[in-house]
Order: C-alpha cells, then structure tokens, then sequence
C-alpha cells in the first residue's frame, strides 16, 4: 500500500498517482478549520480502516473523497490553467468516514482530514494517520501541526451563495412547508453557515432566476398572499419562521428574491395566492409584464408591509432586495424604470443586482453593483462599496473559480485578492441548484454535474445532499472557505500589526499577487505564503 500525505490544495484522481511532494507540516489558528489529505493506493481490492493518533486526533473529521462524472469540464474557449479538458471521474464529494472502506486495487483514493481546534488547543503538535486491514497496519504517516493562540477575526464579508429551496423539495420529495422541508432547510442553511455563507436568499416569492420563459419552478413561496378584487392581504408566519431558523443557525443577512424576471426585469416572478373563494392561484408571472398598472399596485401593497415586518423583526438593515440579475445595456431603459419605482416603495432598503455594466450605476439604476470579476476593475474606486461575483462564464485569463476541473489554488486564491481590493461583498448562483438549466428538469447531483452539459461541472452547486437530509460538503466548498480564512487571517494582522505592515507584506513577500488575472499559479506559493501571515501573526499577538 503507497500513502502520501498532501496538501488539500491537490487533487487525487483515481486513474493517476500524485505528482505533489509530501505535505510536511502546516500551522493555523484556533478557531480555523485546516484540511490535508491522505493519498493512498492498495495492490488489491481491500476493506481498510483508517483512524487519527496525537493530541490533535479529538479535534479532527474524517471523510473519503468520493468521485463524480464530470460531463463538460469547461467552456470551448477556456483558457488552460485547468487540470484536465475531458470529460470522466473526478475527485469532489466528501463523504463521512464511517466505519471501514472498500478500495478497488491499482486506483487512488484520498481521506480528506478536517483539523478543528475550536480554540481548545494550541501548541505544536503530531498528528498521525493509520490505515488497517484485518487489525493489522497496512501504512502510517504522519504531519507536524502548530496552533497558534490566536483566533482568526470574525468575518466582515458579506457572502451570498444563492440557496435553492425548492431544489431540496425536489430531490427529497417533500412539500413546502412541511416539518421535512424546515428540518431538511435548518441542515442545509447550517452547513452553508459554517462555511463562511452569511447571507441567505430568502425567497419571499419563488425566486425568478433560471426559469424557462413561459415555466416555472417549484412554488416555495414564503409570504402568503389573500386577493379579494384589488384588495391584498399578507401573512408573514412562515417567512418569520424562515428568518428565525436562519438566525439561530448563524445567519446575519437576507437577501430577498428579485421582484423581476432574470435577464432584463420583462415579467413579474410567479406568485400565487389565495381568493374570496379559497381557491389558490397564480396572480402574477410570465403572462404579467413589466409595465402592468395591477403588479405595481401589488408591489405598493406589499412594499409597505414588508419593510414594516422586516423593521419590527430588527433585520431591515440586514436585507438586501433585487430587481434583475445580470441585465444587459439594452435592459437599462426598462430596468431604471422599475428601479425607480422600488426604490420609492422599499424607501430605506438596501438593493443589489449582479451586473457588469458600469451604465447601471452610474444612471442610478442599481444603488450597489455586483460585478463579475472579469468587469471588476471598471467598478473598483467608482463605488462606496466593492462587491464581485463569478459563475459559468468566468473561466478565461486565469479568473479565480471553483469548477471541478480547476486546480484547487484558482479556488483558493480569491481570498487573497478579496482583501487586496477591499471587496465588502461577494455572490455566486449555485450553492444547490439541483436542476438544468432554465429549470427544465431536476437532477440527481451525484449523477449530473454540469446541468445536462450546459454549465461546466462545479458552477451550480457546492454541497450534496445526503440521504439523511443533511448537506455533505464537496473539496470545492472546503477550499473556498480556506480562501476566506486566508482573507481573514490578513485582516487579523491587520488589526494585530496594522494596516501598514499589511500592506508592505503584500509589496513585497506578495509582490506577486496583482490582481484577479496575474498571480501565482502554483500550490506552493499559496501554502507558503499562508505559513508567512500566520508567523507575522504570532510574532505581533
């Protein structure tokens, strides 16, 4: 049996022994959870136990990486920091280690160890991995762990991976609002917290984003509505259900879905309500459009009442609304209308909508822009605050993303430049989206991770949902998180050294680091330049 132990930056394909060096030693803080893997290979099938030895071991999670097809790796015009163009099995999905695990012979295979402290531990310390067969030792190694005594700074980025509730409904089979649809939500919402996501889409009305025009998706409208004539009534018990669950899991923003269809605020999105009668049906959506007198006076109606809710449930300044994602320069002209509208309704909200024309802002239309990271420059030092996002398209000259044919530091490295720019905010579409595009179909995500060949692996989704109900995270999602407690570990030298000492660090140790398309491309440099942060950390508590 052949065991090396790596960093978690690499990843151990099946087909292909690694070519990284041995992961010797690493340090972190501790209230940070730091990851490392054990590649392994067996001569023949085997049923092996693997176990944790060191003062460390109690405060540590094992998972086997499990594999996925992988359908489109990635654009026609990608660019080639990739680990591979082809489609096939690739490493994502961490599956808890319970009990023992069955290896085929001649493939490779990686645990993923999860160090956690949770500040109840600090000091150098080794930690030990072992591999058994029949109670016998089949192979051991082991790595040098040093926990500084020093937290990591709360995180100040606002981070919204949008959250798809109706997925859930979908591939668990249960309805909206149902004991199983709060319990399955609470796991999922609780997972995404503790990976640095805090804020939550919340979807008042069945969010409009990627439907087919003239479809719909799954109704998991949270506000119920009551028409009689031009007469709306509002009952807001579930959506203050959804707030609370939220907030007892960690969340700390709501970001409301969007008021208008995607691509250019054309329609209403679908909400259904309650007649004089008690016959539920569809008020507004495809059919309704964007200029309709009956919308805007339902709007109106609405505006008032939720501001007001939100207001009394102390969370107004924690939200953020949307009128359309992602409109193009030929939307300006409609979307400035509808925002001009919005804006007078929910006087006092904040508004964001993902974008990459400069136009929107500066005609007013979006009072906070998100751009893609490709248009970041355009926006940095125009706007009170800098947001960014990426998605399926952002996979040309070297941009940071998380697609699962990427090498894991083009994940990882965001952090970094999240602190270097200043960006207070950052969204991506897909923390679950578990269907094709336009939300035609539902899919199986163990089978399925490109949307039926329509966006590369890895761009709609970050967790996987367990038979228990419970999300499991994948490689993508662990790194990611790394990059934001990269981001926070320069923030925590920051406030230990100043902002000075910081920002000669950057001139000179991360000369290298300039900006979302020119940095370093090798693992090395990222580990090491971690190790750097982390000594200057310990050298000014």
């Amino acid at each position: 049996m052949e065991l090396i132990i790596l960093s978690s930056l690499e990843k151990v394909f099946a087909d292909e022994k690694p070519n990284a060096e041995k992961f010797e030693s690493f340090s972190m803080l501790k209230n940070e959870k730091t990851s490392f893997q054990a590649a392994f290979c067996c001569e023949k099938n085997s049923t092996l136990g693997v176990s944790l030895n060191g003062e460390l071991a109690a405060y540590s999670k094992l998972y086997i990486v499990k594999d996925v097809p992988v359908g489109t790796a990635c654009n026609k015009d990608a660019d080639d920091f990739f680990l591979r163009k082809t489609s096939g099995m690739y490493p994502d999905v961490l599956m808890p280690v319970d009990g023992e695990i069955n290896v085929e012979g001649g493939k490779w295979y990686s645990v993923w160890v999860e160090v956690s402290p949770d500040e109840k531990f600090t000091g150098k310390s080794v930690l030990a991995v072992e591999f058994s067969e029949n109670g016998n030792v089949a192979a051991s190694d082991s790595i040098s762990v040093e926990v500084i005594d020093c937290n990591l700074d709360k995180q100040t980025l606002i981070h919204t991976n949008w959250y798809h509730a109706d997925c859930l409904c979908n591939y668990y089979d249960v309805e909206a609002m149902s004991d199983e649809f709060w319990r399955i939500n609470r796991n999922f919402i609780k997972t995404a917290v503790e990976h640095g996501i805090n804020c939550i889409l919340t979807p008042v009305f069945t969010p409009p984003l990627d439907t087919k025009v003239g479809g719909e998706r799954r109704t998991v409208q949270l506000v119920d509505v009551k028409v009689s004539g031009k007469t709306y009534s509002f009952n807001f018990s579930n959506l203050k259900k959804w707030i609370d669950m939220c907030l007892e899991c960690g969340v700390e923003y709501f970001e409301i879905s969007h008021l208008f269809t995607q691509w250019g605020a054309k329609h209403a999105p679908k909400i259904v309500a309650t007649d004089s009668k008690g016959r539920v049906k569809k008020i507004f959506g495809w059919k309704t459009r964007t200029s309709s007198k009956k919308y805007d006076e339902f709007l109106i109606a609405f505006g008032k009442e939720l501001v007001d809710f939100l207001d009394k449930n102390g969370i107004k300044d924690r939200c953020f609304l949307h009128i359309s994602d992602e409109p193009a320069k030929k939307h300006l002209r409609v979307f400035k209308k509808r925002a001009a509208l919005v804006h007078k309704i929910f006087s006092g909200m904040r508004f964001i909508d993902a974008l990459s024309e400069f136009d929107f802002y500066e005609n007013g239309a979006v009072k906070l822009p998100v751009p893609c990271e490709d248009h970041i420059e355009d926006f940095k030092g125009n706007v009170p605050e800098l947001w960014t996002y990426y998605c399926c398209g952002q996979d040309k000259n070297n941009l940071p993303n998380r697609f699962m044919a990427m090498p894991s530091q083009r994940n990882r490295i965001l952090g970094m430049l999240l602190y270097k720019y200043d960006v207070k905010g950052f969204l991506h579409w897909g923390y679950n989206f578990y269907n094709l595009q336009y939300s035609v179909k539902a899919i199986d995500p163990y089978k399925v991770t490109d949307a039926g060949g329509n966006f590369p692996s890895g761009d709609s989704f970050a967790v996987y949902p367990s038979c228990k109900g419970e999300a499991l995270a994948s490689v993508r999602l662990k790194v990611f998180y790394d990059g934001f407690q990269d981001m926070m570990a320069l923030q925590t030298l920051e406030n230990k050294a100043g902002k000075a000492k910081v920002q000669e660090f950057l001139a000179n140790e991360a000369v290298k680091l300039v900006n979302f398309t020119d940095y370093p491309k090798d693992a090395k440099w990222l580990l090491e330049t971690r190790e750097k942060i982390n000594l200057l950390i310990k050298e000014n508590i």
